[in-house]
């Protein structure tokens, strides 16, 4: 039986998203290698931390690593059976690059927290903004951004989460026309976020051009198990490939229907969703409802996923 595993990034955080593993001493040993990194108690913010504490991009995403890595090391403690691809959405994919053998857990913690100070402090607040479009296709998502910038201003397709779910990013301004456009052209629901990042799209590229120089400072080695990019669909084998996927993701859309696809096409049949929530299982049910998902969100889920691999 050959599993994905794939982990989730910012979106899928919440107050507490870490108390099932509270007495679980692997995952906690990881948030202790992390604070000591970061300077900061980041099993506190997973435990204790506010909404709007977990709200912050620079306190996010280095949270949604930990934890993914955490749930994944747990895992593996525990005997769980080694996945046969791997990916992760956005910001996951450094979880997904960490359990591949790639990168080192501490780098990775590094290079996450640079990552999201470079993203929050790229463009001013209240400048960018980003907006979910449901029930409309690819093709109209683009026409809506192109007739929303045919005066000027930025908005582009920033996440391509599901058939029919789309996210789209740019300027604040632009961004509320996209959404008006979209409206027109027949979108169902059509509503801006609460984030002010406005990730995956042009505007972060200067934040990428700084990232390029501190990629550069960090060994990536080859993967052990193959690592699907969100960026283009594909699996590198190479140090410079990694580091020019990670370059190339912040300012560019997350393909996730087709990373999902790429997977099936390999004979996969079962995703295990390692990280904080249900986000990603949520998606993949719109994206292929014959890809069985499995939650190790808990340690009951992990329970749970170790008797359908072990056949009882």
């Amino acid at each position: 039986m050959t599993i994905a595993f794939l982990f989730p990034g910012q979106g899928s955080q919440s107050v507490g998203m870490m108390d099932a593993f509270s007495e679980v001493s692997v995952v906690k040993d990881t948030f202790e290698e992390a604070s000591a990194i970061l300077q900061q108690d980041m099993w506190q913010l997973a435990h204790a931390g506010s909404e709007e504490q977990l709200a912050l991009t620079t306190n996010t995403q280095p949270l949604m690593l930990i934890s993914d890595v955490a749930i994944y090391r747990a895992w593996i403690k525990l005997g769980g059976k080694l996945p046969s691809i791997l990916a992760g959405h956005s910001l996951g994919e450094y979880a997904a690059l960490v359990a591949s053998g790639a990168l080192n857990f501490i780098d990775a913690v590094q290079l996450v927290r640079q990552r999201s100070e470079l993203m929050q402090n790229a463009v001013p607040s209240g400048v960018g903004a980003m907006a979910a479009v449901l029930g409309l296709s690819d093709e109209n998502i683009i026409l809506a951004c192109q007739n929303a910038t045919a005066e000027g201003g930025v908005a582009e397709p920033a996440n391509y989460n599901a058939p029919g779910q789309v996210v789209i990013a740019g300027d604040k301004e632009t961004v509320e026309r996209a959404v008006e456009e979209a409206k027109k052209l027949g979108a169902k629901r059509a509503m801006l976020l609460a984030m002010s990042t406005p990730s995956h799209c042009s505007l972060i590229k200067p934040a990428a051009d700084l990232f390029a120089s501190v990629l550069d400072t960090v060994s990536i080695g080859s993967t052990e198990i193959p690592v699907v990019h969100n960026e283009n669909v594909q699996e590198s084998s190479t140090a410079q490939n990694i580091k020019e996927r990670l370059y190339q993701q912040l300012f560019k859309p997350v393909r996730w229907v087709e990373t999902i696809r790429h997977i099936v096409k390999k004979d996969i049949r079962i995703g295990c969703e390692c990280g904080p929530g249900k986000v990603i299982t949520g998606l993949n049910k719109r994206i292929d409802k014959e890809f069985q998902m499995i939650s190790l969100a808990s340690p009951e889920g992990m329970e749970l996923a170790m008797s359908e691999f072990s056949g009882g």
